[in-house]
């Protein structure tokens, strides 16, 4: 994995979006504009926590390394060096993928 240039703030959290896939179950080969966005990545940054009333950050439950999975239109995407990634908001990540 890559070093990247960005340090999220608060309780947000830099994902890089996994590969689309590019077959079907069924064998079928999709172009590029039929493939869906992908919703599943892996978390390459977070930020501090959130900034709670009593001064205090909230922890994040999510770490570099762990691959999640996020909403459909949750987050801005941003390029860096050539590489998209998601910024999005710990609230908008839905689930941990455990192995």
């Amino acid at each position: 994995m890559a070093k990247i240039n960005l340090r999220p703030l608060d309780d947000r959290v830099v994902v890089q979006p996994m590969e689309a896939e590019e077959m079907t179950a069924g064998g079928i080969v999709l172009p590029d504009a039929a493939r869906e966005k992908p919703q599943r990545g892996k978390v390459v940054a977070v930020g501090v926590g959130k900034l709670m009333d009593s001064g205090n950050r909230g922890e994040l439950s999510v770490a570099v390394g762990d691959e999640v999975i996020y909403g459909k239109y949750g987050g801005s995407e941003v390029e860096v060096n050539g590489q998209e990634y998601k910024i999005l908001r710990e609230s908008d990540i839905l689930a941990k993928v455990t192995a």
